[in-house]
């Protein structure tokens, strides 16, 4: 069990209740996906299911398309030709990889080895491009900017950090839970924040987000988490909300 769901698990239904009870009231359903992370074909049922629901909804990707997969290029095509076939339909929000490797773009010295580390590497080979020894981070950003071109890049940039729908957010790894949603530091819808799974809300503002690994996807005191690990797992997961709930699809 992941540090995420034992905190999770270790709030009783009872306390929770006390601590976070405000329901949830978007003013429209959607479905908010959980990271990719390279994962295409996992990304491909799980649309085909949402799909044979015949519900007409928003899909909202919670980030982290690339990394640690290895078709992290054909997530990232895909989910652009479907952001802008169907902007009204379809929104991809930033994750930390994201943000890493648009870090390594900017800055290929100071942060090449970190994103390589952290699943860059995948993301290189996804690209049809190799690691050659001892080659120079700034010729390693050089192959992948002319491999991914510049709209691809330009997307990236333009991926908004969070949204909303009535008193239900959306962000990549949670929120400050004492600051007002607009108010996020960056680093901390990226990145996540220690007091996220412990302090409830006191807004009632419900969260769903993805970055952390759960076994199972959970809607608990004010937070839906709906990354599965599918990287790892081959699960990708989905949370439908409404007004009468959520209920959870994966691939």
């Amino acid at each position: 069990m992941s540090w995420f769901s034992k905190v999770m698990s270790s709030v009783s239904t009872k306390s929770a209740q006390q601590a976070f009870d405000a329901p949830l009231a978007p003013d429209r359903a959607f479905y908010a996906v959980g990271d990719i992370h390279g994962q295409f074909h996992a990304l491909d049922s799980l649309l085909k299911k949402i799909e044979q629901t015949e519900d007409i909804d928003p899909v909202i990707c919670v980030g982290d398309y690339i990394d640690r997969g290895e078709h992290s290029a054909h997530v990232l095509t895909w989910l652009k030709h479907l952001t802008e076939l169907y902007p009204e339909l379809f929104l991809c929000l930033m994750g930390n990889h994201e943000r890493m490797c648009l870090n390594f773009i900017d800055d290929p010295d100071s942060h090449a080895e970190r994103w390589l580390r952290y699943g860059g590497l995948q993301t290189f080979y996804s690209f049809n491009l190799t690691v050659p020894p001892g080659e120079s981070p700034t010729a390693l950003r050089d192959k992948l900017v002319e491999e991914m071109g510049q709209p691809m890049i330009d997307w990236l940039r333009d991926l908004p950090l969070h949204w909303q729908s009535g008193n239900v957010v959306v962000t990549h790894a949670g929120a400050d839970p004492d600051l007002p949603i607009d108010l996020q530091p960056e680093r901390v819808l990226l990145w996540g924040h220690p007091e996220f799974a412990r302090k409830p809300r006191k807004d009632g503002m419900w969260v769903v987000h993805g970055h952390t690994i759960v076994d199972e996807p959970m809607a608990q005191a004010g937070r839906i988490a709906v990354d599965t690990g599918a990287y790892a797992t081959g699960r990708l997961t989905a949370a439908h909300v409404s007004t009468s709930g959520v209920r959870f699809v994966q691939s």
